[in-house]
Parts: C-alpha cells; structure tokens; sequence
C-alpha cells in the first residue's frame, strides 16, 4: 500500500520538469507516527516524497507548508537538513496533501538500528551525542530575519502563550471519539507552575519544535549528524524550549523513559545531560540559568503532543499499539515534570 496516487504524482513530476520515466522501487519509510514518507526512483533520480497523514488534520497542510519554506530558507546556510528538489502546495494533485520532494539522505536513524561501525564503538556514540548539540547550536545560531523567516513565527509573548496554547491542544482532543480525556497526570499543577515562573528576558531564534534523536539522521561512516528532519512545528519563539526538548528525551538512566528505549540508548556511552548542557553553553552565548523551566515545559508539550496520537488512535484514525506506547511515553513526561517542580 502506497497511500499516493502514483500516476498523478508522476504526471506532477513531468509537469514541472523533473526527469521522465516510470516511478520505480517505491518503498515506504518507516520511523514516525504521523506523516507519511516514500522512496522511489524516477527517471534515474532517487527521491523521497512527504506528505501529511493517511487522514489529514485540520492543519496538516499548513505545517508542510511550513516545512517547505524552512527547509528553503536553511538551504544555503551550514545546518544540516533535507536539500528539497520541489514542492507542491496544489492540494489538488494528491487527494488533498501539500507534499514535498526531497534528496534522499546519506545517513541512518539511531533509534531505530546501529551500523557496525557504530555498534561497535563507545567514542563515536559519545560523539554523536556532541554532533547533536552542535547541530542544535548551529541552528540556533541563523539569523531567522536574514534568511527570510521574520515572520514564520510572533516571538513576542512566545513563552507566556505556550501553556495555554498547549492546554487548549488537549482540550481538543475530546472531539476523537472513544477518547475519554483527563488521563494525563498533574497537569493543571504544572500548568501552573510554569506559568509562574516565566523567563522574562530572552533571544528570538529558530525553534525546530521537536528535536530529539528519532529526528536526526547520522552519517553512515562517522559520528556527524548528516540531517535534522521533521520541520513541521518549526517557529520563531526562544530557542532553548529545544534544548529542553533534548535533555527530557535523551536516554538518562536516572530517568528512564518509553520514549528513550531505542538502539542508541540501549548501546549507551552517550553523553550525560550536564554534558550536553556545558557543550551548548561553549557554542551559545544564551542564559541557561533557567533551563529547568524549558525542561519542564518540554515535559508539558512533548506529552501533550505525544497524548494527541494516542487520542487519534482511540478513533480508529492511527495505530492502537503506537497510541498506546506514545500514551506511556505521555505518562512518563508528565510524572517527570511533576517531579521537578
């Protein structure tokens, strides 16, 4: 199962240019719970296509939309990401998705299978750990208004909306059938928490949204992150809610969680939070003085997005098994929070 009209996507390729020929070798890639990602050859060329879910949200299309122009905007600076080939925003040509075309990436996901280069060896995993905070640091550093995403996101009032924003995501959720609601713990404690202590004083920067290690792709032959992917919830807001990301999802034997069992973690010789921690602040001139207020928050919104595929999956309109581990995983980053504060 495809889940694309092939004829209508090649005649979409003919049409703007692209090398001719039947599409060929299409092979779905797997990794995420939401969008939908296919690999295929055309004409000589190897391609990889993404798009929204089989069952598209509200706003599937506008976040592709999103991640088009990000990904143009980093093209020509020196973060690693996905090099697009094009970019169809017509919902027309496939059953109602906006869906790019990008260039395959030379690279592997770390959660998902170790290679035995790196398997193999303590150092380069250590590396890798460093490799992702420097990816991090690099992207931190663009100047958002000089690439042109000046207005991608309102930074102004960024960190004072994020708990209501995130309370209302929740909220929403009762509108999937079979959902009962109110099944994540002490929320409204941490809610509160967090709206009392708001860092006040803080540098607008490029915020990926969801940055952790399921979304880097590393080089097959060294420790270096090859590619940052899934740019869909990419703002311009403050930049250390992603660093916060980061640290409450790194595999921490003090805080074992769902959502940190995977290869990479099981091999272990990783980097420790506070080393992570000393590696940004030697790239960053940012005040980490309050980073555990934006590892609280991440601990609030990662669930909180997470609890969203459980709630789909209790619809009938994702996976019953993945909606129920990324629920667990829900689970863990709430109980987390409540822990820290």
């Amino acid at each position: 199962m495809t889940e694309i009209d092939v004829g209508a996507l090649a005649r979409w390729m003919d049409a703007v240019g692209l090398p001719a020929g039947p599409i060929e070798d299409l092979q779905p890639i797997g990794g995420g719970t939401q969008n939908i990602m296919l690999r295929y050859r055309k004409g000589g060329s190897g391609y990889v296509l993404r798009r929204g879910p089989r069952h598209l949200r509200p706003h599937s299309n506008d976040a592709l939309r999103r991640e088009i122009r990000v990904l143009q905007a980093l093209s020509n600076t020196s973060v690693p990401c996905p090099r697009m080939i094009a970019a169809c925003q017509d919902e027309q040509v496939l059953d109602g998705a906006v869906f790019y075309l990008m260039m395959p990436v030379d690279g592997f996901n770390a959660t998902v299978t170790l290679p035995a280069l790196h398997a193999s060896d303590a150092a380069i995993r250590r590396e890798m750990g460093y490799s992702a905070v420097d990816a991090l640091a690099d992207l931190h550093a663009v100047d958002h208004v000089r690439v042109g995403l000046a207005d991608l996101g309102r930074p102004d009032g960024f960190l004072t909306r994020q708990v209501a924003r995130w309370l209302g995501e929740l909220a929403s959720y009762e509108r999937h059938v079979g959902y009962r609601g109110g099944e994540l713990p002490a929320v409204n404690e941490i809610a509160a928490w967090l709206e009392q202590r708001v860092p006040q004083s803080w540098t607008p920067g490029i915020v990926h949204g969801d940055f952790h290690l399921a979304n880097l792709m590393f080089a097959p032959d060294s420790h270096r992150v090859a590619a940052i992917v899934d740019w869909e919830m990419c703002t311009i807001g403050d930049p250390l809610l992603d660093l916060g990301w980061l640290l409450v999802t790194w595999p921490d034997p003090e805080h074992p969680s769902p959502a940190a069992a995977h290869a990479l973690g099981a091999a272990g010789g990783l980097p420790q939070p506070g080393e992570l921690l000393e590696r940004y602040a030697k790239r960053s001139s940012r005040d980490l003085a309050q980073m555990g207020w934006y590892m609280v928050l991440a601990c609030f919104k990662l669930g909180i997005v997470l609890e969203g595929t459980y709630a789909r999956a209790c619809a009938g309109k994702a996976d019953k098994a993945t909606g129920d581990f990324l629920h667990r995983a829900a689970v863990s980053l709430l109980r987390r929070a409540e822990t820290m504060i």
